[in-house]
């Protein structure tokens, strides 16, 4: 099974995998960003738009995936913002096509909610920032303009399956999805604190600079 878990930036959908990972013996994610951001390595500054546009990214995602759901025995957790449809069939619809069990959710928040999570995120952008690497703050500024037209095309219906995040947790998101996706995860014993400082951890391992 495939676990997609879209949603505009800052959504909360790498926070939510790493959750499900946590607590679901056996599954893994596959981040579909890093070859996305390979493929940036690879082109001039100049030429670095969005990587989802290069049939390369698509194509590559759907190999990929497809040969981790084959060969891996356990669920696996692709976390990534798709608003375009035809990139959203190339990928998602795609893999369905091949056969595979894909669940698809988009976590969705109100516009002021989005916004404070993308500020909270781009706090350990800031400290890179004032080293003199300003590829952080880019690319949340980029986060935000993107952010009204994330948060209006994934509210279509083409986009459920719908979970609003506003007044719910991480781990509280997490098995919302597990019950929809018919699976059950290992009971959520962390405490605050060590939850705080895990996700913590989880940020700032995923703070891109190039």
């Amino acid at each position: 099974m495939l676990l997609w878990i879209n949603g505009p930036f800052g959504g909360g959908k790498t926070q939510t995998a790493h959750e499900i990972q946590r607590r679901l013996p056996g599954s893994v994610i596959c981040d579909p960003e890093h070859p996305g951001f390979g493929l940036h390595r690879m082109l001039p500054p100049g030429l670095r738009a969005d990587f989802q546009d290069l049939a390369a990214w698509r194509q590559g995602v759907v190999e990929v995936l497809d040969l981790a759901l084959s060969k891996h025995d356990g669920v696996v957790i692709a976390p990534m913002t798709v608003t375009d449809s035809g990139h959203f069939a190339e990928t998602v619809g795609r893999l369905r096509e091949l056969g595979h069990d894909v669940r698809h959710f988009t976590l969705l928040a109100e516009r002021e909610t989005a916004l404070k999570r993308l500020r909270e995120r781009g706090l350990g952008h800031l400290l890179r920032y004032v080293s003199g690497k300003k590829a952080g703050l880019r690319r949340e500024s980029w986060a935000v303009q993107q952010l009204d037209h994330c948060l209006e095309r994934l509210r279509e219906p083409e986009f459920a399956e719908h979970l609003w995040t506003d007044h719910s947790t991480v781990a509280k998101t997490a098995d919302r999805i597990a019950v929809l996706a018919g699976l059950t995860l290992l009971p959520n014993t962390e405490g605050p604190l060590r939850t705080r400082v895990r996700q913590a951890g989880v940020g700032l391992r995923h703070i891109r600079f190039d």
